[in-house]
């Protein structure tokens, strides 16, 4: 198996291991809770199709579980101001435990996957990452 995709399969599955309790607790799918944090991680993005393009969960399981957070309380669809055909996404008061929670899971998968990593090879690593991340940005352009 290719190494790097080794690695993106075992971050993938480690990290729905480490969030698999609070699912369970809270009775949210996976693809729910993602959801979730993705919006409030990231407020640039605010649509389904954004959570689609981003996120790469497939439209029908992002409108699926959407329809669900709505419905039980933790987004809210909200109309574009200049074209009604797009809607907002915003999580709600009721969705803030859970988000706080979710995000402390995050935070403590992320630190366990640093664990044996001193403070030089972390800032490496992400300064590597960040080189990594304008090289794709600089590729894309390319071929934009």
């Amino acid at each position: 198996m290719n190494p790097s995709l080794e690695f993106s399969q075992k971050f993938v599955v480690g990290y729905n291991a480490a969030c698999k309790p609070l699912c369970q607790e809270l009775k949210l799918p996976q693809t729910a809770l993602d959801i979730l944090l993705f919006l409030v991680n990231n407020p640039e993005y605010k649509t389904a199709s954004d959570i689609v393009e981003f996120r790469h969960i497939k439209a029908n399981l992002v409108s699926m579980n959407v329809d669900r957070l709505v419905k039980e309380g933790y987004l809210e669809r909200r109309a574009v101001v200049g074209d009604r055909r797009k809607t907002e996404l915003l999580c709600t008061e009721k969705a803030r435990p859970v988000i706080e929670r979710g995000r402390a899971v995050q935070n403590a998968f992320f630190a366990r996957l640093l664990t044996n990593t001193d403070e030089p090879t972390r800032e490496a690593f992400f300064r590597t990452m960040e080189i990594i991340g304008k090289n794709l940005d600089d590729i894309l352009k390319e071929n934009a």
